[in-house]
């Protein structure tokens, strides 16, 4: 597995955990040192004790010597990076060509290499070209194996996930059986749980995964839309949501309204596809919008705060409840926190904030005058307003009495829809939340 972050890590704990014997490549001598030590550089729950028991086990083991690791391998993964370029938001594939050129001059036998990153269409066909160019005495073959891992819940979704994409180059002479067998006995325990296989071409394979993301970026994006459009004419998004849910067609998941989405993959596979329609001469137009409306969500989101206080929060102190870009992760990558809190800061608002995970990532990316606290009531004391960004469980079972007492203002802006707007105002405040009128409905 090349590559010991999140996806990495996580792919390469779970293989282990079917019982394959996993190394881990690493270049990062921080990361490195720390996984060698059994310091989990990430935080998804459980996955420290897995790591520990296949570490134990001896069938996953970290290091940086690419020759070493691949010896003997039947399949080697590449789970690199592929960040947004500047300037396009196409993905820049850099690292993962930097990787098969490695991985091409230290090979001894046959190989398949794995993409497991997610990577634009056409990268298994130019990942063959650079391999051939430079061992062009190499038998091997190209695979796109696209991860589906949900931060929080990742190590589940690998075990028991959905659908298995295995992609090869179809059109190759005498095919890719051998590929295609390896890879399957790599995931024989799912399929022994009848877990659907879904073999397809290299393009099919990589174009699958920015189509899920991307749909369902657009799918938050709409409920966010259809939250805005229920305050103007005074419906309950909650009924909304849960209504259409039940269509079998559509599915209850991702129709949370919210300040918009984040993270590591919506907005950076959202950009992606709509650079691969650009360059294919076929825009996306759909995904397209669904990028902008997002962004200037974010930006909407802040002036609701600053219109909440009165139209001016300078001076004013703002308890904030959750930085990350969702629950149950450290990871701060496009949260709209990031946005939000920036905006406040630059209109004079003195910030006091509290995460249960990512404060140490978030003081990376947050203003410097940014105050972190122990707790979400600490980061309620003397504020003027609290705003709830991040669903955490933990803040769901606040009781509003606690904050009123440790607050100066009487003001909550609520935007993750998580409490009980009656039961908010009973207690003396002055709530508001996404997309519901004041019905005193338990969201």
């Amino acid at each position: 597995m090349i590559g010991g972050g999140y996806v990495g890590l996580v792919s390469g704990t779970c293989f282990a955990e079917f019982g394959t014997d996993v190394a881990i490549v690493e270049t990062n001598p921080d990361r490195l040192s720390a996984l060698r030590e059994g310091r989990i550089p990430i935080y998804e729950p459980g996955l420290d004790r897995l790591v520990a028991e296949n570490v134990t086990a001896g069938r996953l083991t970290f290091g940086d010597d690419m020759a070493a690791a691949i010896r003997g391998a039947d399949a080697v993964f590449l789970a690199v990076g592929t960040p947004s370029r500047r300037g396009d938001g196409q993905a820049d594939t850099s690292y993962v060509y930097a990787a098969v050129e490695q991985i091409a001059r230290v090979a001894e036998g046959y190989t398949v290499i794995v993409t497991k990153s997610t990577v634009p269409v056409g990268t298994g066909r130019e990942i063959a070209r650079i391999v051939s160019a430079t061992r062009p005495d190499l038998d091997f073959d190209v695979a796109s194996n696209p991860e589906f891992l949900r931060e929080g819940n990742a190590i589940a979704d690998f075990m028991r996930p959905d659908r298995v994409i295995i992609g090869t180059d179809q059109s190759k002479p005498g095919g890719t059986q051998r590929a295609q067998d390896i890879l399957r006995k790599l995931y024989r325990p799912l399929y022994l749980l009848e877990t659907p296989m879904v073999f397809t071409g290299l393009e099919t394979a990589e174009l699958i995964k920015y189509s899920a993301n991307s749909f369902l970026a657009m799918k938050i994006t709409f409920i966010n839309e259809i939250a805005d459009l229920c305050e103007k004419v005074g419906a309950d998004v909650i009924d909304v949501a849960r209504s259409i849910g039940l269509d079998g067609r559509i599915g209850k998941k991702f129709l949370h309204p919210s300040p918009g989405f984040g993270g590591s993959c919506f907005p950076k596979d959202t950009r992606a596809l709509t650079a691969i329609g650009r360059n294919a001469g076929s825009p996306v137009r759909l995904i397209e919008t669904t990028v902008a409306v997002n962004e200037a969500r974010m930006q909407a989101m802040a002036q609701r705060i600053i219109a909440f206080a009165g139209g001016d929060v300078s001076g004013l102190t703002i308890g904030v409840l959750g930085l990350t870009f969702k629950p149950e992760t450290d990871d701060m990558r496009e949260a709209a926190s990031i946005t939000i809190l920036d905006q406040l800061d630059r209109a004079g608002a003195h910030i006091r904030a509290f995460d249960p995970a990512g404060m140490q990532t978030a003081r990376t990316v947050l203003p410097q005058s940014v105050t972190y606290c122990s707790d979400a009531v600490e980061a309620a004391e003397g504020a003027d307003i609290v705003v709830v960004l991040t669903e955490w469980n933990e803040f769901r079972s606040l009781s509003p009495y606690k904050l009123k007492n440790r607050m100066k203002g009487r003001k909550i802006a609520d935007l993750r829809n998580i409490w009980d707007p009656q039961a908010i105002r009973e207690a003396g405040f002055d709530y508001i939340s996404l997309g519901r009128p004041d019905t005193g409905r338990q969201p």
